[in-house]
């Protein structure tokens, strides 16, 4: 998979098209990522003893496919892979050849 944490993204289909954010997780094997305040749904919570209940707003994992990563110049790029002269891997647009930064995310475990 080629979009990482932190990536900004496009949304480029479904209800919320043309909406901007930014990637907060990963799923490879889902071949999924879950951007931001995009494709919300509302999951009901039934009162429970002394709780109250509530509708509560939570993001949807959607497809790579309805996301477009955005470059430099706020466009809609994809994504190449370049190795270096020392042997490591780096991600480019392939638009504007630029290397693409990405600072170390940690993520805690649950």
């Amino acid at each position: 998979m080629k979009l990482k944490i932190g990536d900004k993204v496009l949304v480029t289909a479904g209800k919320d098209k043309g909406k901007k954010s930014e990637v907060i997780a990963v799923y490879p094997t889902l071949d999924k990522v879950l951007v931001k305040d995009v494709n919300m749904y509302v999951k009901h919570v039934k009162p429970f003893m002394d709780r109250k209940g509530e509708k509560t707003r939570k993001e949807r994992p959607m497809p790579v496919a309805k996301v477009a990563i955005l470059n430099d110049k706020d466009q809609a790029d994809r994504i190449a892979y370049r190795v270096t002269a020392d042997g490591k891997k780096e991600r480019i647009f392939k638009k504007t050849g630029q290397v693409i930064k990405s600072e170390k995310v940690t993520t805690k475990k649950k």
